[in-house]
This record gives C-alpha cells, structure tokens and sequence, in this order.
C-alpha cells in the first residue's frame, strides 16, 4: 500500500486548496491548481488598483499578457493532476490485480440494514465522532444505549486530556476501577504516574517537583513495581535532560513511553465496557481491503476454470494474509507428526529451538534414557527433558 498511499499524496498535494503556503518557495511558482488560480486573482487585483489609482496602462495587452502568463501556470497543474491521478491508477491496480468479487446485494433485509446501520453507529461512538453519531442516530431511527454513549464520551475525554500530557483525568478513572485492573494484571496506572513523573523530570529547572511526585505514588504500586520504581528514583542522579539521555536510563526518555498510553488506557476502558480492544469495522475494512476480496475471487475463478469446486461445502482452499495484530489465536503445525497443537497436545520447544509437539516429544524419547530426548533436526545433540518448555 506504500506506492498507492504515495501517489495519493501527491495527488492530494497538487489539489490542496489552501490559501496559505500556495506558492513554491524554491521555485516561485504555484505548488498546487489553488495557488495558481488565487496568483491570477491577485494579478488582476494589483492590475485593477493600479488603473484605479491613475496609472497610464495598455489595458487590453496588459490583461492579454497577464492572462496568458497565468494560463500556463494553471494548465501545467492540470497536467500534473491528470498524470498524479494515471499514476496513482496504475498503482491500485499493481496492488489489487484482482476484480473484487461479485455478490448478491447485501442488507435488504430491515434487519440486516439496521445491523450495519448500528455497527457504523458504534464505531462512530468508539472514535469519538458524536456529531455524526448523532446525525446518524436520528436518520436511522437506531436506539443508542445512553450508559453507552455517556461511557464513550468520558473515554473519549479522558484521551483528549492524554493528548495534551494531563493524566489526572485517566488516573481518576483508574482509582475507580482499580479492583478490575488488579483482576486484569494491568499496570496502567503505574505508567501514568511514570509518564507524569517524567515530564517533570524532563521539563522542570530542578529535580525538586519530581522528587515530590514520586514520594506520591501509591504505596500498593511501589510495592508491584517495585524495580521499575527504584530505577526511577535513581534517575534523578542524572538530572537534567541532557544526562539523563546519555545516562543508563536513556530508555525513560523514549516518547513512546507517554504516546503508548492513549492506546493503552484505551483497551483497559473497553475491555471494562465489554467491548473489543479492535474496532469491528476497522479490522473488518483492514482485512478484506487488503487483498483477502481478491484472493478469494481469485480462487473461485481458479477452481471453476479447472472444474474442481468444492460445491457440496462451498470452501475455498485459500490461505487469507492478515496483519499480525489480527491473529487471534496461535497455530502451530508439528513438523513430525503434522497434526495441528492443541491445549492437551501444547507445542513443546528443546534448548537447540527447535519445536515439535508434546506427542511427538513422548515419541523422542530414547527408550535408554528417558529423560533425555533426541532432537530430530540435530542429530548431533541430546537434550535433557527437564529443559523442555512450552512455547506458546
């Protein structure tokens, strides 16, 4: 998608109509249609308040010249937004060889139809896109579930005060459902008195304020993360900033520290609503729009031309590409036997790195030595079973 995002880009940025910053600072020149069009607006406005204020001017050939100047300007833009928009064709179509296939229309029924209608309005909601929520809500006719609605709108709050580095919001809600995230085995509220801590730590003139935060940390979080907590406290030994980012714990300035939490206090908010840490309808469009449509299609029309459907389970024998964060469950075929683990036949791995499953392990044993095992792919090595693990 890089190429095709790309292109996009460009196309976007040759059709930005923005007042400000129209003009090229290398070249002068329009750097989009917009620029080149307002340049010839002015033109004629500077050329108005001069024949206004009296200037003796060849009206007709300063706005023939005027005019044919500016025209190129436009017409090469043009040329560059036909070929942006070829240019990006033919990438989408290198990306998705592939039609997407044909379907009997979908959602006729009333029911189906205020299903979607009610899944859009959901992710509306999750996103904080209210106003369109609600334009939906009373279009639709959709029953919204005010606790719902109430709950989202808090966590869509509380992220927007992430955003602008204030954790209090986050920590309140924390405090109030710290026996669930105790259930839960979440750190999240140490990582926001951590990313507080450290904006202290980082933007202060003295170490002072941030030695004062960290005497406020609960005791029961000292206590859970009580390593985490003594290399905080030692950090002040390399204050200011300029130390602390060649010192040992470098690492407590990573940003990612405090742009990590919006996702995560997100997660432990849904999960307390009882909903996906994934949006349905994201995963879904991430899923299908990136090739799962066309490799389908594409093993249909294979399996009809060589006249071999699976007609009676209508399947398809088509191993569908997903994003890593949207493999839900691990699969581990053993090399050995070939069968599929599962809980009572777990994937085991051997000091070498090699992994093979639980059944087969029993089946490695050498009947001299019980417990050592011979790995199959280093013949070389033994292996002692104590020094099996699970792998997943």
């Amino acid at each position: 998608m890089d190429a095709v995002l790309k292109e996009l880009a460009k196309l976007e940025k040759i059709q930005t109509f923005n007042m400000n910053g129209s003009v090229d600072p290398k070249t002068g020149k329009p750097s989009n249609l917009s620029g080149a069009l307002d340049s010839l607006l002015q033109s004629l406005q500077e050329l108005k308040q001069q024949v206004e204020a009296g200037d003796s001017l060849d009206i007709p050939q300063e706005i023939t010249k005027l005019i044919q100047d500016k025209k190129k300007d436009v017409d090469d833009k043009q040329k560059e937004i036909h070929s942006s928009l070829n240019k990006l064709g033919k990438a989408i179509d290198k990306k998705f060889p592939e039609p997407v296939p044909a379907y009997h229309e979908m959602f006729t029924s009333s029911e189906a139809a205020k299903a979607l209608e009610r899944t859009v309005l959901n992710h509306f909601m999750r996103t904080g896109q209210f106003a369109s929520a609600n334009v939906l809500h009373e279009d639709s006719g959709i029953e919204v579930d005010p606790y719902q609605q109430a709950q989202l709108s808090e966590m869509y709050n509380i992220l927007q005060a992430l955003d602008g580095n204030d954790v209090t919001p986050a920590l309140r809600w924390v405090e109030l459902n710290r026996a669930f995230l105790k259930i839960r085995a979440s750190s999240l509220e140490f990582h926001l008195y951590r990313s507080h801590y450290l904006r202290l730590l980082t933007t202060a003139d003295s170490p002072l304020p941030a030695l004062t935060y960290l005497r406020s940390f609960p005791p029961e979080i000292r206590t859970a993360h009580e390593q985490e907590f003594f290399r905080l406290t030692t950090s002040l030994a390399y204050f200011p900033l300029s130390k602390l980012a060649s010192s040992p714990y470098a690492d407590l300035t990573n940003p990612a520290l405090h742009s990590d939490l919006r996702q995560a206090f997100a997660r432990e908010y849904c999960a307390h609503l009882g909903l996906s840490k994934q949006l349905p309808l994201r995963v879904v469009g991430d899923i299908g729009g990136r090739g799962a449509l066309a490799k389908i299609e594409k093993g249909r029309r294979v399996m009809r031309e060589n006249k071999n459907e699976w007609s009676q389970s209508n399947e398809l024998p088509t191993e569908i590409p997903v994003p890593p964060e949207n493999r839900y469950h691990s699969i581990f075929a053993c090399p050995v036997s070939k069968e599929q683990a599962t809980e009572t036949n777990p994937p085991m791995m051997m000091t070498c790195g090699h992994v093979v499953s639980k059944d087969s392990l029993e089946r490695l044993k050498k009947p001299q030595h019980y417990t050592r095992v011979k790995c199959p792919y280093c013949p070389t090595e033994s292996f002692a079973n104590n020094s099996l693990r699970v792998y997943f």
